[in-house]
C-alpha cells in the first residue's frame, strides 16, 4: 500500500485545521503522509502549499508571513498565495523566473474548517442543510487509528451499551433492533430511521428510553448523526470529519449542530469529551488499523450499516487506510 494519496483520493476535500487555528502565523499540518504549511494571504484566504521550500528544503512553517507573502526561515526567499517566488534577499535586484516556484495544494474555508485539496477535486466537502443555527466543533481528536475505522465506529452503536455504559448505552439493553439500510442518489449509505436504547434519553425518562436516530454518509470520511426528538420537537446532529494523516492515524472533528440553549458550551463540549475519551482506546486498540474493506472480519445482522459503508468506499475506489 502506498503512502502517497491516489488519484481518486486526490478527487477529495480534506479537513485540515479549526478555521479560527489558523492566524496570521504559518501553520503546519499533515494529509495523507504529506507535510503542509497553511497561512493566510494579504486578503485572508487561506493558502496551503507542500512543507518544503523548493530551494534548500527547509520547512516553510517555521517562517513568516509578511505583506501577504510567505517567507522561508532559511534563506529568506518569499512566495506569493500562487506559490511563486517573488524575492530573493540575497540577489535583492534579482527577478526570480516562473520557475521558481514552491508546491501549492487548493485550500478552502467550509463549515468552521480549512479544507485542503491534493489535486483536483471533483468533490465539494459534504454539504450540511436544514441544520441548527447553534454549531460547536470538537477536537481535534489524534487518533492511532485508520480514518475510515473512526468512521465506522461513529456509525455504529451496538457498541453503546458496554464503550459508552451509562452515558449512551446499558448492558442490560445491548439489542439492535432491525433498521434498512437505503442509499442516496449518489450511493451514500443512509438509515432514515434507527432506534437505540439510551439510559440519558430525555428529562421525561429518567429510567431510561429508545431514542430515534437518523444515519447518513456523508463522504467517504464523513457521516452525520440525527437524533430526533420527542413529539418533533427540536433536533440534534452531529458531523465527524476524519482527515487522514497517515494510512494508520487520523485526526477526527466532531460538530454539533442543536438547538440546546439552556446547557454551556463547555457543558455540550465536556460531554463530548467524555464519549470520544471512552472509543479512543478501543479504536486504537483494533487490528489491522486499516479498514478491512475486502473481507476478514465476521458481519452480523447488527452492523448492516457497516457493511453498506465499506461497500461504499469500494465504489468509491478508496484505497488509503483501507485493506
Amino acid at each position: 500500500m502506498t503512502d502517497k494519496p491516489l488519484a481518486t483520493e486526490q478527487g477529495w476535500w480534506w479537513p485540515v485545521a479549526l478555521d479560527t487555528d489558523l492566524g496570521a502565523e504559518p501553520l503546519a499540518v499533515q494529509l495523507m503522509g504529506q507535510a503542509l504549511v497553511l497561512w493566510r494571504d494579504g486578503q485572508g484566504a487561506p493558502v496551503l502549499m507542500t512543507d518544503r521550500c523548493p530551494h534548500r528544503g527547509a520547512q516553510l512553517s517555521l517562517g513568516q508571513v509578511h505583506d501577504g507573502v510567505l517567507q522561508c526561515p532559511y534563506h529568506g526567499w518569499r512566495f506569493n498565495a500562487e506559490g511563486r517566488c517573488v524575492g530573493i534577499p540575497a540577489q535583492p535586484s534579482f527577478v526570480p523566473p516562473a520557475t521558481h516556484t514552491a508546491c501549492r495544494h487548493g485550500a478552502r474555508s467550509e463549515h468552521g474548517l480549512i479544507w485542503a485539496s491534493l489535486g483536483d477535486a471533483v468533490h465539494e466537502p459534504p454539504a450540511l442543510r436544514g441544520l441548527p443555527s447553534r454549531r460547536l466543533i470538537y477536537g481535534p481528536f489524534d487518533v492511532h487509528t485508520s480514518a475510515p475505522r473512526a468512521v465506522e465506529n461513529f456509525l455504529d452503536t451496538a457498541h453503546f451499551a458496554y464503550v459508552h455504559r451509562g452515558w449512551l448505552g446499558e448492558a442490560s439493553h445491548p439489542e439492535v433492533p432491525p433498521y434498512d439500510v437505503t442509499t442516496t442518489a449518489d450511493g451514500r449509505p443512509v438509515i432514515e430511521q434507527y432506534k437505540a436504547w439510551q439510559p440519558r434519553a430525555s428529562a421525561s425518562s429518567p429510567g431510561g428510553d429508545w431514542v430515534d436516530y437518523r444515519y447518513e454518509v456523508l463522504s467517504p470520511y464523513s457521516a452525520l448523526l440525527t437524533k430526533r426528538a420527542e413529539g418533533g420537537g427540536p433536533q440534534d446532529s452531529y458531523v465527524a470529519w476524519a482527515c487522514p494523516t497517515t494510512e494508520e492515524s487520523c485526526r477526527l472533528w466532531f460538530a454539533q449542530y442543536t438547538s440546546d440553549d439552556q446547557s454551556s458550551d463547555d457543558e455540550l463540549r465536556d460531554f463530548q469529551v467524555t464519549i470520544f475519551s471512552q472509543d479512543q482506546p478501543i479504536l486504537e486498540s483494533q487490528q489491522p488499523r486499516r479498514l478491512p474493506i475486502s473481507g476478514g472480519e465476521l458481519m452480523g445482522s447488527a452492523d448492516r450499516l457497516s457493511v453498506a459503508y465499506r461497500r461504499y468506499l469500494q465504489r468509491c475506489g478508496i484505497a488509503y487506510g483501507v485493506c
